[in-house]
């Protein structure tokens, strides 16, 4: 079974055959010479290139016929089928006779012919040696058969690890995909949901702190014109805090309007965020997308009873409109910032003075690139982990609060989907820097 996949080149032949005394010729189904060893040329006092490419039935005195029949005998065995054949000397004329003995080396395949294996002997010259031939070639085809097996399995070896790096991947891709699919829904729902009765109360503070200004007012006049009321009217007058009202009552209907302003505000920063409609390459404005995201996140950042506020600084550069994916850019930023507040809130743990804040930053970096870092000054990334960083399912995190997939997955939405580039900075005890880069346009 293993000669049957044994692929031998003429050249490899002619190595092969070189050491061993016997002489040998190969040559395909169809009579053509593909190669000869040195002993051949030596036997029949041919030079090398007598023999190279030429048709067997051009160079032996036998009929084409009984050439062609011999040839299809031996391609047909692995046996070795003897015959006798009377290769023409340099003279053209005389003849040396030779004893054959072929078989079939190498099937045919959709490619190429068989190739047929053809030693040789001079009928003057005793056989015995043949049986010591066979073993030598033997040995020499199980040893390549040895060397082609073990490539073979350390190829296999090679794709199944590459296989399984790409299963891994792929993985990562779908798991993250659909949970970001499903978290992009369900915020662009619930947005959906909130503005409906936002818009409605939004749009009936105007003309609310309208009515109340022109009740106010004509109470005023019952007070100017009327300025001595029942004794029961006077007394509710004082209960109720009259004056006290027509101070707050404004005032509250103004609160009331900055609140669903606020409230406005934080809806359209979630869909900007999800963005579930946004699936193609467009422009958009970096610093909206990161701002979002920092709306999004603003109750892990505000102060707390077990830590102080984390306070974001941000230090923007005039940048142009870039194009991306901006759904799945404000996720990296999404998963950078989440990142960068677990690590400060365990530095806060650890010290209860310790001061937390991000820095982030933006700038141009040539005219085609700009460039968006964000770092904390929590205690660093720990060097035996780097390495593993943006490897998927790796994580630090304790069972139930991280999947290992938000570094991965960021690093091939930077890499992968918008040619940048995502890289950190971090030595311990002086925090971590991530620095995005991203192409202004996309090819």
């Amino acid at each position: 079974m293993l000669k049957d996949k044994i692929s031998i080149t003429p050249e490899q032949f002619v190595e092969l055959a070189r050491v061993l005394p016997e002489p040998m010729l190969l040559l395909n189904s169809e009579g053509e010479i593909l190669a000869s060893n040195k002993a051949v040329t030596k036997m029949l006092g041919l030079a090398y290139k007598k023999l190279q490419n030429k048709m067997l039935f051009d160079v032996v005195a036998e009929p084409l016929n009984k050439v062609i029949q011999y040839l299809q005998a031996c391609s047909r065995s692995r046996q070795m089928v003897l015959g006798c054949l009377s290769f023409y000397q340099d003279d053209g004329q005389t003849s040396m006779c030779c004893r054959c003995e072929g078989a079939l080396f190498q099937p045919s395949s959709p490619h190429s012919n068989a190739t047929i294996l053809l030693r040789l002997k001079s009928r003057s010259l005793a056989s015995n040696n043949f049986l010591l031939l066979n073993k030598k070639i033997d040995e020499s085809m199980a040893e390549i058969a040895l060397r082609q097996s073990e490539a073979l399995l350390r190829q296999k070896a090679k794709d199944l690890e590459e296989t399984l790096d790409e299963l891994k991947r792929t993985q990562s891709k779908l798991v993250h995909s659909e949970k970001m699919s499903a978290l992009g829904r369900m915020v662009a729902g619930i947005a959906h949901e909130i503005n409906n009765p936002v818009s409605f109360i939004y749009g009936n503070i105007v003309p609310a702190s309208l009515y109340a200004q022109d009740l106010i007012r004509i109470i005023e006049l019952y007070q100017k014109h009327y300025s001595k009321p029942p004794k029961e009217i006077e007394a509710e007058i004082e209960a109720v805090e009259l004056d006290f009202i027509k101070q707050d009552f404004v005032q509250l209907l103004d609160s009331m309007q900055h609140g669903t302003e606020r409230i406005k505000e934080i809806v359209i920063s979630l869909r900007n965020f999800s963005r579930v409609d946004e699936a193609e390459f467009k422009k958009v404005d970096i610093h909206q997308g990161i701002d979002s995201t920092l709306l999004i996140l603003h109750n892990r950042l505000k102060l707390k009873s077990n830590h102080h506020e984390i306070e974001v600084i941000k230090d923007y550069s005039s940048l142009p409109k870039i194009d991306c994916y901006a759904g799945q850019l404000n996720q990296v930023f999404m998963n950078i910032l989440a990142n960068a507040i677990d690590a400060l809130e365990d530095e806060v743990k650890k010290n209860q003075n310790f001061i937390p804040h991000i820095l982030i930053s933006t700038e141009l970096s040539d005219k085609s690139n700009i460039v968006i870092r964000i770092a904390d000054n929590g205690s660093g990334i720990p060097l035996s982990i780097q390495s593993k960083l943006f490897d998927p399912f790796f994580t630090t995190k304790e069972v139930g609060k991280g999947t290992g997939l938000g570094l991965s997955i960021s690093h091939q939405i930077i890499v992968d989907k918008h040619h940048g580039k995502l890289s950190y900075l971090s030595s311990r005890g002086n925090g971590t820097e991530f620095i995005i880069e991203i192409p202004i346009c996309q090819k």
